[in-house]
């Protein structure tokens, strides 16, 4: 049973014809009846009866036109999708990114986006999560393109840094370090450290700069991202070092900049190098490199 032999089935019953059917279909009227033969030899039933001239289904020729009917529906609906898809205008884009892009960065830049050329027919699925989670997603082709953390040994994936987020030390109101200059990073160790979780992205970056720094903080709570971290150091919970993002401004929370040195988290955007993938999503790539001079 192939697709055309569906489609010529479906067209016999609607004219119940063999001859009309033929010259619809632009097919011999014996190739088509061949056709019809060896589909029910292969569904073993017959499907139509000759009524003079013409020809009715059988009830179970009845019973097999529901089916095709819904088969050929889903083949349109497949067809239509696949061509709205391949659209340079139009198309869907699956987005995965980490917490701290949710705010302000990801909507931002999708709305920039269809707001430019021909874009406003083009959807999102946006969805957010940790940086190794983000990439088993995306080499398992659920996202199309993921905003996190750098991940070494990972050669199929290009990685694109968008945005330098400089390390800092957040304080409850008022804390003692508020005052004390120079800041430096070994201040950390003489309080409990709210962190975040050691398996994101940031958690093995922080810990990559305690190791190079000789320094071993006294981790109070690991959390998944600024908000949390800096809600726990508003109720004075311990202390942070975080990546500066716009969220902080809406704790009660000191931000302070270290003296003695200056480490930042990029930011990357990341998709698979060999991957085929549609216009929709190879324009917003493009746009993204395009803008980066204005976060990176």
């Amino acid at each position: 049973m192939n697709l055309n032999q569906l489609y010529y089935f479906q067209k016999i019953a609607q004219l119940e014809h063999y001859h009309q059917a033929a010259k619809e279909l632009n097919i011999s009227q014996p190739s088509l009846s061949r056709s019809m033969s060896n589909l029910e030899e292969e569904l073993g039933i017959q499907l139509f009866k000759r009524i003079g001239r013409n020809i009715e289904l059988t009830k179970y020729g009845q019973v097999f036109l529901e089916h095709v009917n819904r088969i050929l529906e889903e083949v349109k609906i497949a067809k239509t999708k696949m061509k709205s898809l391949s659209n340079a205008s139009g198309g869907h884009i699956d987005i995965g990114y980490v917490f701290p892009l949710a705010k302000s960065y990801i909507p931002h830049m999708v709305r920039n986006f269809l707001n430019s050329g021909c874009n406003q027919n083009i959807t999102f699925s946006l969805n957010q999560d940790i940086t190794n989670k983000l990439i088993t997603n995306l080499k398992s082709e659920k996202y199309d393109i993921v905003f996190g953390s750098y991940v070494p040994d990972e050669p199929d994936i290009e990685f694109i840094p968008i945005i330098n987020q400089e390390m800092v030390i957040i304080t409850p109101l008022e804390h003692p370090l508020k005052k004390k200059k120079p800041l430096v990073l070994e201040d950390l160790m003489d309080y409990p450290v709210i962190g975040y979780d050691k398996t994101s992205g940031l958690g093995q970056y922080t810990a990559s700069i305690y190791k190079q720094n000789h320094i071993s903080p006294s981790i109070a709570f690991e959390t998944p991202d600024e908000n949390a971290i800096a809600s726990l150091v508003a109720e004075d919970f311990g202390i942070g070092f975080v990546a500066h993002v716009e969220s902080l401004r809406e704790y009660d929370v000191e931000i302070l900049h270290l003296d003695n040195v200056k480490p930042y988290h990029t930011v990357y955007m990341a998709y698979l190098k060999d991957s085929p993938i549609i216009p929709a999503v190879s324009k917003f790539i493009q746009f993204v490199k395009e803008t980066i001079d204005k976060f990176y």
